[in-house]
């Protein structure tokens, strides 16, 4: 038998969910059904995905190995459902937008309120993740990123340099203070991922930085953002959020600082749709304003 879409977003929601029930609730069908689509799948591909074990359905290797080609298919279909929303040149439809949890989270609201107010028939998808979206797939319609890219088939767009500098809450300041110089971080508690990601190279004095040196490790930006906001130790923050809060006191001022490179991105076949850019002027404006 010929293998639908339906029977490929049954596999997946059950490779995620790990169990007929939990892919039957995500799908909104019964479990009847995403049984019947699972035993077709090993019908006809003539082999087993799932072994049922007590804490659910544990994927075998064939399944995993399908995985990657199967969200290939998944997000073909979110394209196609997207590119179908609405017509190229109508202010109607659907754009999705990638970017950074923290970029999402913190800078980007204002700016989707104040797009929602002119075009209120354009839905917008908002991808908070760390994960760079593959704009080459169409995983994403517009992304935000803080990297220069390296594909000649997206349009990149500088939107200026990112400072970032070391933080504190009064709280914590009022509780611990303060170092007066750089060898002093390590008496104090630091917040920061829990892996090597993003680490390389990072040296405090004439110590590696490394997961070990963080009494509060979270890989989530995120989460290290609350951490710092709830008073837990002295973190990482774009100056233009620590701004807007008062309670963040700055860390030696001037001599911790980071800066990256924000791009705005979208793939080169998109720029005849106008609901797609409308959104990337409005973004292109916007935070090129905030970051310059």
């Amino acid at each position: 038998m010929d293998l639908s879409w339906d029977h490929w977003r049954s596999f997946l929601a059950v490779v995620d969910e790990g169990s007929l029930s939990g892919a039957a609730r995500v799908l909104g069908l019964t479990q009847p059904t995403l049984g019947r689509h699972i035993a077709q799948m090993e019908t006809a591909l003539a082999t087993g995905l799932f072994l049922r074990s007590p804490s659910g359905l544990i994927a075998t290797d064939v399944a995993l190995s399908l995985v990657p080609q199967a969200r290939a298919m998944a997000a073909a279909a979110a394209t196609l459902r997207r590119t179908a929303s609405g017509g190229q040149g109508a202010d109607t439809g659907t754009v999705r937008l990638a970017a950074s949890e923290v970029v999402g989270a913190e800078i980007l609201p204002p700016f989707l309120a104040a797009f929602a107010e002119d075009h209120p028939a354009i839905a917008v998808e908002l991808v908070l993740s760390n994960r760079n979206e593959d704009l080459l797939r169409h995983d994403a319609d517009i992304a935000v990123r803080m990297q220069r890219p390296t594909q000649t088939a997206l349009l990149a767009r500088r939107l200026g340099p990112v400072p970032l500098s070391l933080y504190a809450h009064n709280r914590y300041a009022a509780r611990r203070g303060l170092p007066d110089r750089l060898e002093s971080l390590t008496e104090h508690a630091l917040i920061g991922p829990e892996s090597l990601r993003g680490l390389a190279g990072l040296t405090l004095g004439d110590r590696p930085v490394t997961p070990a040196l963080f009494t509060y490790r979270s890989d989530s930006d995120l989460a290290q953002l609350a951490l710092l906001r709830a008073g837990l130790g002295i973190g990482i923050c774009q100056e233009l959020i620590a701004a807007r809060d008062p309670a963040l006191l700055p860390v030696l001022p001037g001599q911790v600082r980071f800066t990256l490179d924000a791009w705005l991105l979208m793939h080169e076949d998109l720029r005849a749709s106008r609901r797609v850019r409308l959104l990337h002027n409005v973004l292109a404006q916007g935070l090129g304003q905030i970051w310059r």
